[in-house]
């Protein structure tokens, strides 16, 4: 009961998430002293790159884990891996975009070559990959074998990524939130609206996964179906 009533809220409930960050982040916290209104991307992007890198990614990475180890081994953390590298797509190309229209203003340049900018737009191209290399398979067991080995490979530009603005000069904003020494740099409203901000897009993840782990089942339902019917048909034949 618990269990069904969670599910029905996380719809809504991300849905006032997200319409509250859009409030708080449009009208009530300040501008910037620096970056007057363009900060206000701060509320979206830094949210949708923790879900596109770490969330989603880390979804697909660890069903894909938990898929290759034997006593874990199940269609069903196949088929989570595949539909959080699905949404994991979808919120790279966000994270690309919103990234571009703030790095507009601020270096003058769309898009610039920077290492945190090329190793996530990699990582978005090996997400594609990992769908790709499952068109390729016809057998479901093979298929789900080789498309984990890819997505715990890929994973390995995960942390690179985010070491990037340390390990190279680059364009790229540091810590955004934390410094270092891990000393608070927003406060006030401005902290509490990021935080909402990630909350808001980290359950958006796992409502679109839910909504798309739906699909999958019923179109492997489907497929069992059709593929049971095809062989009575056949065995019938075989009998006449």
């Amino acid at each position: 009961m618990m269990k069904q009533l969670s599910q029905r809220l996380l719809g809504p409930v991300t849905l006032v998430l997200l319409a509250l960050t859009f409030w708080l982040g449009m009208w009530v916290t300040p501008p910037d002293k620096v970056q007057g209104d363009l900060v206000r991307l701060v509320y979206v992007h830094p949210a949708i790159a923790w879900v596109a890198l770490y969330v989603s990614f880390g979804t697909a990475t660890i069903a894909s884990a938990l898929y290759l180890w034997k006593r874990t081994r199940s269609m069903v953390m196949d088929r989570v891996a595949h539909c959080a590298m699905e949404v994991s797509v979808v919120f790279i190309i966000l994270t690309l975009i919103t990234g571009s229209i703030w790095g507009r203003p601020t270096w003058g340049v769309w898009w610039a070559w920077d290492a945190r900018l090329t190793s996530t737009a990699i990582l978005g191209v090996l997400a594609v990959g990992y769908l790709a290399l499952r068109r390729a398979n016809d057998d479901p067991t093979l298929r789900a074998r080789r498309s984990a080995v890819f997505a715990i490979l890929s994973a390995i530009n995960v942390p690179i990524i985010h070491f990037s603005v340390l390990w190279w000069k680059t364009l790229h904003q540091g810590a955004t939130v934390f410094t270092a020494n891990r000393t608070l740099l927003i406060h006030g409203i401005m902290a509490w609206t990021l935080l909402i901000s990630f909350v808001a897009f980290t359950l958006l993840f796992f409502w679109l996964l839910r909504a798309r782990y739906r699909l999958e089942e019923s179109r492997d339902r489907a497929r069992s179906a059709a593929l049971a019917t095809s062989l009575d048909m056949r065995r019938r034949e075989g009998a006449i």
